[in-house]
């Protein structure tokens, strides 16, 4: 299976205490296949003028390039951040059952 195969994996860094509601979230909600959490990430930006550093876990969500405007607007909804990181890039190769078992998952009960 090719990068044009619409699968994506979204980044959310979220605090410690955020990030295991976040990704539960989304698959109850059929946003994402899967997701996992990545305990003790070191973030460090700018923020109104100022360089911060914050302890921060980095959801990785599975999905499909169709739910990521939702992803977009319901993690919005419920993380902490007036700016919080959502990005996704493209999964370049998957097994074809995974592609399949991942796109089945998001697709279920038409969306969220």
């Amino acid at each position: 299976m090719g990068s044009g195969n619409g699968l994506l994996e979204v980044r959310i860094a979220a605090p410690a205490a955020d990030a295991p509601r976040i990704a539960r979230l989304l698959v109850e909600e059929r946003l994402a296949a899967c997701t996992q959490v990545l305990p003790g990430m070191t973030s460090t930006f700018r923020w109104d003028g100022e360089v911060t550093t914050a302890d921060e876990d980095l959801v990785l969500a599975k999905t499909h390039r169709s739910r990521f405007d939702a992803i977009l607007e319901r993690v919005g909804e419920v993380h902490p951040y007036e700016t919080p990181e959502i990005i996704a890039v493209p999964i370049v190769e998957a097994s074809a059952a995974y592609a399949a078992w991942l796109v089945a998952e998001v697709s279920q009960g038409g969306g969220s």
